[in-house]
């Protein structure tokens, strides 16, 4: 029997399973997704007692469940999530059963090794699994990367029908450890097609709370939240939070009067918190939100909002009548690309169309390619432009974020090709004011185009504000009464539909002279007009200052400030960097800022003609990653372009420690400090290790890296046999801290002369310090700090 879930009223999840496992005996290192078939008696008795709390909806104790942890334990999916949803199942009666689903405990690729359809495959078998052992619904939780989750929401819509849930965690800093922020999470991640969305887990409720704000500020759909209950501390010897059930309680009810619909509990909270909830919910009904419907675009960190002042869409990645930019798409030459993008994102580009159609070529290939290499250095949306159906999809798919996808005319057969692409991958559109019988002369049809674009994309589910019309410019030397059309068209699509519009502004000039100056005329008038995103060249000054003019008349520009700071050599830091039209060859500091790791061999060999090795070290790579450093802290970049600034630099350090052994044999004058990580007894989550790890080798330290699940005995002996001054430990879930705690003692009941830095998700500075720790590195940078002062 198919039980149906009613989104529209209070629902109330459980709380911790982890926190209950804990009580009901689990040890460190023990597989909790193991109870399922070793002790299904716990978990049945788990799940009863929060629905004796009042739980509306009990989670499977599957969060681990997937073939990357059960591997190393000798279990299989469906196994552990079949007996899971079993269990749940008897349990539950005639509530519901959600599948739950966590990360995969993997890096995605391009800062990790996980492929965006590895990833896919690994959700689908656990989603599969799920459905058909009876589970209601899918609850997708606890994600720090938006692509993972991404991932994991296609996986359960493509391989069930059953209502999913996403919420993801987030940081001290209101944005994921990969650097989602909350609009940014709800633009992606409510477009693919989820029933609800939130967060859980991050921190305790009151620290929450500004997230939550946020995400019901945006959210069409029902907003949930679960979190810890509170921060962790020890007491005697246990790990304890400092949120009891009455305190809790009374932060849901706060959450529900602002109109979180769907609550429930993370780390620390038990059946005593959920009855509380229960209680301070009672006859309260489902708060109606007001909520701001923009016009957005996503990468996996920035959201650019279209009608915020005027967007300007980058038209470089584009062949047409770009004979360099062609030979470099014939000889695959992705730093080209990629240097093109660079410069319009410095020249102040928002979004970044991206074509790549040549005949001679594999365009669905060579896009997918292009998207992910672009996606990974550059964290401007991007705008995905084909005339081919099929090259869009598979863009569309890959893509980590909600792309603009260029473009949808109003053919019927257009319509129906590319608007379920469009709803699928929850893209936005821009969308062509032509049908049959092409462009309409006058302005007043292409409104009525327009207007059968937004009816039928309704139709699909597709929101007009996720629609963009292109009017069409037409070339003043063959159309030239045109012209005057198109711009009254944008005013109209304005006045009359409420969407945003766009224009190929270049088109204007086509077979004239001084074509620079009928653009940026044209420009000015359609701006006045209510063009909101004209497709230009950013490095074009005059159509750049055209847009910062019209910026400042209009009072997008407060204070005229990005506009002095450009003209007036105030403050350099705002003002773009317009450069030549064509990339020009890039220095190696500027290459690791940037991440572009496939040119950082060659220029770093070109160096070594001129340098000695270790004026390459101090000149220009610990430099650039201390600039790089500097930009994450704040705020600027976040992990994925940290990581791949990381990797350029490995790839430099590569050449510069080939050329000390060949030419001067083994050296450790490089060497600055030998550092011994470990993910500690029980835990194998190692993400943040390796993070870690990364930035550390590459600012010159020794790192010897025991992996993770590592015995306390294990790490003493190597500590001892390495001579190790400094240990760096990492935990990631509340069951393993008593490990950490345990390692640190036993280092010291060695009487070892080390110091140990900690980090997690779980711990905070207050914590290091109860269980012992010298030190707490709150991130992967926090850490290298550490390290170069105790080796100072």
């Amino acid at each position: 029997m198919k039980r149906e879930v009613d989104f529209s009223r209070l629902i109330l999840f459980d709380g911790g399973m982890g926190t209950m496992l804990q009580t009901h005996g689990l040890k460190p290192g023990e597989l909790p997704e193991s109870y399922n078939l070793l002790h299904p008696e716990i978990i049945e008795r788990i799940h009863r007692e929060y629905l004796a709390a009042g739980s509306d909806i009990i989670t499977t104790n599957t969060f681990g469940a997937n073939r990357y942890k059960l591997n190393q334990y000798g279990y299989n999916v469906e196994e552990i999530v079949s007996s899971a949803v079993q269990i749940a199942r008897q349990a539950a009666k005639d509530k519901l059963v959600a599948l739950d689903i966590g990360p995969s405990g993997q890096l995605m690729q391009p800062y990790g090794t996980l492929s965006f359809e590895d990833a896919y495959k690994a959700f689908a078998e656990q989603v599969i699994a799920g459905a058909k052992a009876g589970a209601d619904l899918i609850l997708i939780e606890t994600m720090s990367d938006v692509y993972e989750a991404k991932a994991a929401i296609l996986a359960a819509q493509e391989n069930s029908d059953l209502p999913v849930i996403a919420t993801m965690t987030f940081q001290s800093d209101g944005r994921t450890l990969t650097g989602t922020d909350p609009l940014t999470m709800v633009n992606i991640i409510q477009g693919l097609g989820v029933k609800a969305l939130g967060v859980n887990c991050s921190l305790g409720p009151k620290e929450i709370l500004p997230v939550i704000e946020e995400i019901l500020a945006y959210s069409k759909v029902p907003v949930m939240a679960q979190p810890n209950a509170g921060l962790p501390k020890v007491v005697q010897g246990k790990t304890v939070f400092d949120v009891g059930p009455e305190a809790f309680a009374q932060y849901a009810k706060m959450m529900a009067q602002k109109g979180v619909t769907i609550l429930g509990g993370c780390c620390g909270t038990n059946p005593s918190h959920i009855k509380a909830i229960k209680k301070e919910l009672a006859g309260l009904e489902p708060v109606k939100r007001e909520i701001k419907r923009v016009t957005a675009v996503s990468s996996f960190a920035d959201t650019v909002i279209i009608g915020n002042g005027v967007t300007i869409i980058g038209e470089r990645i584009n062949p047409t009548g770009k004979k360099h930019l062609k030979e470099a798409l014939r000889r695959a030459d992705t730093d080209y690309i990629l240097h093109e993008a660079i410069k319009q994102r410095d020249a102040g580009a928002h979004i970044l169309d991206v074509n790549v159609g040549l005949p001679e070529i594999d365009e669905e290939a060579v896009m997918v390619d292009i998207i992910k290499e672009i996606q990974s250095i550059v964290s401007l949306p991007l705008q995905i432009d084909s005339a081919r159906p099929d090259v869009i999809e598979s863009a569309a798919r890959i893509y980590n974020g909600k792309p603009l996808i260029n473009s949808v005319s109003g053919k019927q057969k257009d319509m129906e090709q590319l608007f379920p692409i469009v709803k699928k991958y929850g893209a936005a559109a821009v969308c062509l004011t032509l049908d049959e019988d092409g462009i309409p002369a006058k302005a007043e049809e292409r409104l009525k185009i327009a207007a059968k674009i937004v009816q039928t994309a309704e139709q699909y589910g597709i929101d007009k504000e996720d629609l963009i019309i292109d009017c069409l410019v037409l070339t003043a030397s063959a159309q030239q009464s045109q012209v005057k059309e198109t711009i009254k068209a944008v005013a109209l699509v304005q006045e009359k539909l409420g969407v945003k519009t766009t224009l190929g502004v270049s088109n204007v000039s086509f077979g004239l002279p001084e074509r620079g100056l009928l653009n940026r005329t044209f420009l000015a008038a359609a701006l006045a007009a209510g063009l909101n995103a004209p497709i230009l060249n950013p490095l074009d000054e005059d159509m750049a200052g055209t847009v910062q003019a019209f910026n400042v008349l209009w009072g997008h520009d407060k204070d005229a400030a990005y506009y002095i700071a450009t003209y007036g050599g105030r403050n350099k830091e705002l003002a773009p960097s317009f450069g030549p039209a064509e990339p020009a060859e890039m220095d190696l500091d500027k290459i690791i800022i940037n991440g572009i790791r496939e040119q950082a061999p060659s220029k770093t060999k070109e160096l070594l003609q001129k340098l000695p090795p270790l004026a390459i070290v101090d000149q220009y790579l610990i430099p650039a990653l201390d600039i790089v450093g500097r930009k994450y802290e704040q705020g600027e970049i976040f992990l994925p372009q940290l990581i791949q600034s990381a990797e350029t630099v490995k790839k430099a350090f590569g050449v510069i420690k080939h050329h000390l052994v060949e030419n001067q044999g083994a050296s450790t004058d490089m060497v600055k400090g030998k550092i011994l990580l470990a993910t500690v007894r029980g835990d194998i989550h190692d993400i943040g290790k390796n993070i870690v790890k990364i930035l550390l080798e590459n600012y010159g330290f020794e790192v010897i890296d025991l992996g993770k699940d590592v015995p306390e005995e294990d790490i003493v002996r190597q500590v001892k046999e390495n001579k190790i001054a400094l240990v760096g430990l990492s935990a990631l879930m509340t069951t393993t801290v008593r490990s950490m705690e345990n390692t640190i003692r036993a280092l010291k009941d060695e009487g070892l002369p080390c110091k140990v830095m900690v980090g997690g998700a779980v711990l905070n500075d207050d914590y290091a310090q109860m269980i012992g720790a010298d030190y707490y590195g709150r991130d992967a940078r926090e850490a290298v700090k550490i390290a170069q002062e105790f080796f100072a």
